[in-house]
Parts: structure tokens; sequence; C-alpha cells
């Protein structure tokens, strides 16, 4: 089995994926943001297959699926992070924090994102700041945060 903490970060383009890495990610993103999360909207919402969006995401498990993952787009200037998604049983481990950090260390910002606000804080310790006033999307409050 696959230590995700010492997993490689993999990326790539949305059409670059293999059929059943695309499936698996897509299929995780809908776990969290649809199932557990209880919002009913289309998770695939043509975004994935913009030009210049890349894929980030970590492995694990027997058979090696995704298990942690984000996407970036180019917005304006920089680069607009979202579809930050952890699976539940890999939580909690520093995964999301390890995409974060890869996508901030290779990219020139800015960078924006819209944060779960009870997210605020953990998105604070990688250099983002609230950039607007708080909102709701799918019923869960968000905070627009901005990094530099």
């Amino acid at each position: 089995m696959t230590d995700p903490r010492r997993a490689p970060i993999q990326q790539a383009a949305w059409s670059e994926l293999p059929a059943r890495t695309a499936y698996r990610l897509a299929a995780l993103r809908s776990a969290v943001f649809v199932v557990e999360q209880r919002c009913p909207y289309l998770d695939l919402d043509g975004r994935d297959l913009d030009a210049g969006v890349t894929q980030l995401w970590i492995e694990a498990g027997d058979e090696p699926a995704p298990v942690a993952a984000l996407r970036v787009l180019p917005e304006g200037d920089g680069w607009r992070i979202g579809r930050v998604v952890t699976d539940p049983a890999y939580r909690a481990v520093g995964l999301a924090g390890r995409l974060l950090e890869e996508v901030l260390a290779r990219r020139d910002g800015p960078f924006v994102l819209d944060a779960q606000s009870y997210l605020t804080g953990w998105y604070g310790r990688f250099g983002f700041v609230t950039d607007g006033p708080e909102f709701l999307e799918d019923g869960i409050p968000h905070t627009p945060m901005r990094r530099p």
C-alpha cells in the first residue's frame, strides 16, 4: 500500500488523464462535495476542460486511486485554486497542504480561492488573506481569499 504522505504529487490537464484516473477524481469530488456535504450540484462544471487548467492529486490504496486533489485555473494575471478535496479516510495527514504547497511553489501569483469559511485559518497558514465578504454557495458559507 502506498503511503500518501510520501506518494508523488501527480499533475495533468484533464484531457491527458487516463480514463480510470479521471473517473476516480470525479468520483472523489462527488463523494465529498455532493454526497458528504449534501450539495446537489453538478461538480463537473466544464471548467476542468478549459485551456491551462491543471489537476493535481495524490494516490494511495492497494489499487492506487486519488485520495486528495485540487485544480488550478488561470484567472486574470494569476491563478484560481479550487476543488480542494481529500477522501475522509485520508484527512488530517497533510495531503491537501502538500498539494497547495506544490501549486504555490511552481506558479507565480497572485492566487485566489473561495474557501469554505471554516477553513480560512488553514488557508491563512499558506499566506492567504480574506478578500471580500462571506457568501453562501450551495448553502455553505464561503470566504473569498487572495495570496499576492
